[in-house]
């Protein structure tokens, strides 16, 4: 089976169309910000921009990361992150990335290298901050001390290109240069000799600069302390040492020995070994032996981060002499990294009408390792439905076989292996679940074909009264389903921008306080849709009941409370228990139990006269009226409706107590008027003021005139006497008139009941009794009494002349 793989995946290979002969290459300054032109791939190629996506184009790189992007819609190649070639490429003098143009219907590649050209940002480096050299003070002019070079992450003309030491003095100089090898050196030389009695030690800078534009610099200190006699430095027996290690080799393994002599004896000859200067992180990989020289392995290697490390070695002997040497270890690769899929694209959930050849994914498999151990072969477990399709090197396509059925398996689960060449050989196993999407076949549906919801009047704003909720039976996108509502115009209901919905949950709200008075039902239609493509929707109905609330007081209909004069109810004198005085209407503008008013008797002059019907309004005689009684009764009646909590109103009213509604019964003391207060009563007094002073005028008119009377019995004119008085008051009452000495003491009121004014009667004891006619002409006589008129001395046949308007005028205590 492994082997009509191979060959199916041969045969896959040479019927593709031939790649371009030559790659494309341009170049790219490191540091380039994002976006920046690179190149115009599609003129290069001899493509049209439309045929990139036309194709969907794409680029594929060795490592799977996207450093640069094609802009599809150009056809042009840029930078798509920061490229820093130090990172990329460390210390090799050019840097390329590879990638491939991959193009699809038909398949076609292109090969593309980028150079990252390199740019002076980073500046030369000692490896030490400050040396220390000790030197004999016999050391001949000429004498070299080997220093370490500064290391430049940079290359080119942008790495160090010269040394220089300051300030300049007169026993040193700087010497640099290159070796046979290719390994740089820099020397000091001495170039006077020393005199430790003169000068012990002396420190200068050793400058490192490169060759960029501007130029940058590095500096480590440099300290000489004078010595005498050690004339011999230590010598290598290697100016080179290189050794080989398995990347698996275990922690303590010995990767090689250095060896350095030095011809001086005793102390000036003992080599101690240290390392001088690492690269990278070798510092934390290796350790060495400052007796023996041997080079061990501390840290575990991996060959697909570093394949070799480069070592320097000091051999310092007692004297403070050294050499130094460099150690190359070389890396070797094993099989330790599983093959790596890197997918490209994939599309998780395919439709159910998809067609067969569908592309569900595009991957590559990669493997870190080097040889037989990063080759790679890759399969499907198990699987009918779907296939590979190699497109290109190790880039494969997972495509469908056959048509899919949603209601039959609505998930696949696939699983890709990879296995190396290695020996023994590693796997790797990627899986890829392909939902399958439903099309949208399915309306939603309400739980209910109709809904109805309740609010109370004065309710808040923005108050949740129910949800509707309605379901689909499709998945995904085509199963979301949204609210909304539309207005129900009918003939009898004037639509209604009052209520709101929530669009995702079906919430439903009042936006504003509703008035049961104004609006007591509301019918709108919820239409409920999903987000498939075309969208299906269904639609339910909501009845919205305003519940009455008890917002409204009792309205007194009768008697009027308008703010004008209460009218007075006439009951006679001989009215029994139980006789109707009156009745108190009132209406409710509420419903329910909230308008059904009840009837109470708030205040009275009597409590105990009257009595009110809860139900019905109606005030009755609690029992028979009495001479004792007044004849001016007030009542305030409360009218209550049943609400929660209740509301209530009152109504006034008065009640005149007369004898059979044809005698007037007037107090012997003086009525007193109610004056309310309102613009009337300041006319009445204006009126009031102004017949005083005419009757002053008349008054003193009629005192002058009886002056001149007095005057005139005095000169001898004729004196009335008692018989001439009666017989003048007898032919007075028979004329129909009353002298005027004799005067009425009555109380007249206008009909708002607001004036008032009393006459006094003249006293005159030493006239009798007489009579007087009564208004009407009427012969009869009667006895005229000297105490105020009462109904009695009124006749009957003349008392019922008098209208309800005159005997509401009469004031009453």
């Amino acid at each position: 089976m492994a082997i009509a793989r191979q060959v199916l995946c041969l045969s896959a290979l040479l019927s593709l169309p031939h790649a371009r002969s030559q790659p494309l290459r341009y170049s790219v300054a490191e540091e380039a910000p994002s976006g920046s032109l690179v190149a115009d791939v599609a003129e290069d190629a001899g493509l049209a921009p439309a045929q990139l996506s036309a194709r969907r184009a794409r680029l594929a790189s060795e490592d799977g990361r996207q450093r640069l992007r094609l802009d599809r819609a150009t056809g042009r190649l840029v930078v798509a992150e920061r490229l820093d070639r130090e990172e990329l490429c460390a210390q090799a003098p050019a840097c390329t990335l590879p990638f491939e143009l991959l193009l699809a219907d038909p398949l076609q590649f292109l090969r593309i290298e980028v150079a990252v050209r390199d740019i002076n940002d980073h500046s030369p480096r000692f490896p030490d901050e400050q040396v220390t050299l000790k030197i004999a003070e016999n050391s001949n002019p000429g004498l070299r001390f080997a220093m370490e070079v500064a290391q430049d992450s940079d290359v080119g003309i942008n790495s160090v290109q010269g040394y220089s030491i300051s300030p300049e003095n007169e026993y040193f100089s700087v010497s640099f240069g290159s070796r046979a090898a290719g390994d740089k050196y820099v020397e000091l030389v001495l170039e006077k000799a020393l005199d430790r009695e003169r000068q012990a030690d002396m420190a200068f800078s050793l400058i490192a600069a490169d060759g960029g534009s501007p130029p940058r610099s590095g500096t480590t200190q440099i300290r000489i302390i004078v010595l005498d006699a050690n004339d011999n430095t230590p010598v290598f027996t290697e100016d080179r040492y290189i050794g080989q290690i398995m990347e698996n080799a275990r922690e303590g393994s010995v990767v090689l020995r250095v060896v350095a002599t030095d011809l001086d004896a005793g102390i000036n000859g003992d080599i101690s070994y240290h390392f001088s200067q690492e690269v990278g992180q070798s510092e934390s990989a290796f350790a060495i032996d400052p007796k023996s020289g041997e080079i061990k392995l501390i840290k575990a290697l991996d060959f697909e981060e570093a394949e070799k490390h480069e070592l320097s070695v000091r051999a310092t002997d007692g004297g403070g002499l050294s050499a130094i040497c460099k150690v190359l270890v070389e890396v070797v690769d094993v099989n330790d990294n599983a093959p790596e899929l890197v997918v490209s694209s994939f599309s998780s959930s395919l439709p159910e009408n998809a067609l067969p050849g569908t592309v569900v994914a595009f991957f590559n498999v990669k493997d870190r390792d080097s040889g037989a151990n990063g080759k790679i072969t890759c399969a499907l477990e198990d699987q009918l439905s779907f296939f590979l399709r190699s497109a290109y090197k190790n880039y494969y396509e997972l495509v469908t076989m056959s048509t899919l059925d949603r209601e039959e398996k609505e998930q696949y689960i696939i699983t890709v292996r990879a296995a190396d060449m290695g020996s023994p050989p590693l796997t790797t196993t990627h899986t890829f679940t392909v939902e399958i999407s439903d099309v949208n076949d399915n309306a939603p549906v309400f739980n209910q074909t109709s809904y109805t919801m309740y609010v109370h009047e004065n309710n808040i704003p923005t108050m949740l009264v129910g949800v509707v909720h309605a379901s689909d039976a499709d998945i995904g996108p085509n199963a979301k389903v949204t609210y909304s509502l539309a207005p129900v115009h009918t003939a009898e209901q004037p639509p209604c921008s009052c209520i709101s919905m929530n669009s995702e949950n079906g919430h439903v709200f009042v936006l504003r306080p509703l008035d049961y008075e104004q609006l007591k039902h509301v019918e709108v239609l919820v239409i409920a849709s999903d987000a498939g493509s075309p969208p299906l929707s269904a639609n339910a109905t909501v009845h919205l009941v305003v519940v009455d609330e008890n917002d409204n007081a009792p309205l007194v209909l009768h008697p009027a409370q308008d703010g004008s004069p209460a009218s007075s109810e006439l009951v006679p004198m001989s009215a029994e228990a139980g006789y109707l005085v009156t009745k108190v209407v009132a209406v409710d503008a509420d419903s329910g139990q909230n308008s059904w008013l009840s009837y109470h008797l708030l205040k009275a002059s009597d409590p105990g006269l009257f009595v009110v019907e809860a139900q019905s309004g109606e005030v009755h005689l609690r029992r028979p009226v009495t001479e004792r009684d007044a004849l001016k009764q007030k009542l305030v009646i409360l009218v209550r409706d049943n609400g929660r909590p209740p509301l209530s109103a009152t109504a006034a009213l008065s009640a005149l107590l007369l004898n059979d509604f044809s005698d007037v019964r007037l107090p012997h003391s003086s009525l007193t008027m109610e004056v309310e207060d309102d613009p009337l009563t300041t006319y009445l007094i204006i009126s009031l003021v102004f017949v005083s002073l005419l009757f002053l005028a008349s008054m003193a008119a009629f005192i002058a005139f009886k002056m001149c009377k007095r005057k005139d019995l005095k000169d001898g004119h004729v004196i009335y006497a008692a018989n001439n008085l009666q017989s003048s008051l007898a032919e007075a009452a028979s004329a129909g008139t009353l002298p005027h000495p004799y005067c009425y003491e009555i109380s007249l009121t206008t009909g708002s009941g607001n004036s008032e004014f009393k006459f006094l009667k003249p006293i005159l004891p030493s006239l009798p009794p007489q009579r007087c006619a009564v208004a009407g002409g009427s012969d009869d006589e009667q006895d005229f009494p000297q105490g105020p008129l009462t109904t009695e001395d009124v006749a009957p046949e003349n008392a019922g002349m008098l209208s309800a308007e005159q005997f509401n005028s009469l004031s009453f205590n």
